[in-house]
């Protein structure tokens, strides 16, 4: 505690390190430029009037891919319907071969033009010279009118999910004819109606997309 005699002396002191941290304050700030003390205060008010940095817009890719293809590769996207709402896509080369867009989406499976029936599908498929790609996805429902022939004719394309299609299954595949697709390319993808679809009574859509190099074709 402090005595009698010690307070005064303390306050003393007290006042005097208050004086003297005053006296040098107002001695240091007379050495300091006025236009720099200026330069300091506008730069403080200008840091909330800087454009804030944003990165850039990426570039829009062939088909909407995430990132694009090597210069000498074509790039594919196909897009399975999804419900009554989201129709089915089949793009090549930023060339939308079937789409909403076209007006040329089917019921069933379409394969670059609308089919509906096996037997179109079939002559399609026969048709389609060497060296041909062959691009094919649902829409709604492509099971009920695919018989056993479309299907082998399809399997031999290199498909492994042609027979596992079921009522309204959302199906994608890519497929040459003449020639051999690289091993590491997405080629094929299916889901099937269930408890848990997306769209009530349909199941979501799927899409598959890639690069093909352009000396296989």
């Amino acid at each position: 505690m402090w005595s009698r005699r010690q307070c005064p002396v303390k306050l003393a002191g007290l006042f005097l390190a208050s004086l003297a941290a005053w006296y040098l304050g107002y001695l240091f700030a007379g050495h300091i430029p006025k236009d720099m003390i200026t330069f300091s205060v506008a730069n403080l008010q200008d840091i909330g009037n800087k454009p804030v940095l944003r990165p850039p817009v990426p570039k829009r890719q062939k088909c909407d891919h995430w990132s694009p293809c090597s210069p000498g590769s074509y790039s594919y996207r196909i897009l399975s319907g999804g419900g009554k709402a989201k129709l089915a896509k089949i793009c090549f080369e930023d060339d939308l071969l079937i789409s909403k867009e076209k007006g040329n989406v089917g019921r069933g499976i379409n394969i670059a033009i609308v089919n509906y029936h096996s037997g179109e599908m079939m002559t399609f498929i026969k048709n389609a010279p060497e060296g041909s790609l062959l691009l094919m996805v649902t829409q709604d429902e492509g099971s009920t009118r695919l018989k056993n022939d479309a299907k082998k004719l399809v399997e031999e394309l290199g498909s492994k999910q042609i027979w596992n299609i079921k009522f309204r299954s959302s199906w994608a595949f890519i497929a040459a004819k003449g020639f051999k697709l690289p091993d590491d390319i997405q080629k094929e993808k299916i889901i099937h109606s269930d408890k848990n679809n997306r769209y009530s009574g349909w199941p979501a859509e799927i899409q598959i997309e890639g690069c093909i190099p352009r000396n296989l074709i």
